[in-house]
């Protein structure tokens, strides 16, 4: 007789928690943050989060991967850099040519 095993079960709660698909690309939100930290010269995330002046929790998330790097804080991060949106998205790893819906 075999034993089950028991997988862990996957608790997804709404739109922000949710995990990527297969076919979703995954970026690197944290190297982004990372080097936002080196460039301006920082010492943590909580200081990162004081020069974009937005709360800790929303940095924890997208360092964690739970909440998507928006608009708005790439905007912000551009801003208080001065890198190009171009070398911020290249950071977390996001190289597309094109933008929108997929065809």
């Amino acid at each position: 007789m075999k034993k089950k095993l028991k997988q862990p079960l996957v608790r997804v709660t709404g739109l922000r928690n949710r995990r990527p698909h297969n076919d979703e690309i995954c970026y690197r939100n944290s190297d982004l943050l990372d080097t936002l930290i080196d460039f301006l010269g920082l010492k943590n995330y909580a200081a990162l989060a004081r020069e974009l002046q937005v709360s800790p929790p929303i940095i924890s998330k997208i360092k964690n991967g739970t909440l998507p790097v928006s608009a708005a804080i790439l905007i912000r991060m551009h801003e208080v850099s001065g890198l190009s949106i171009l070398e911020l998205r290249a950071c977390m790893g996001d190289d597309r040519k094109r933008f929108g819906i997929k065809d």
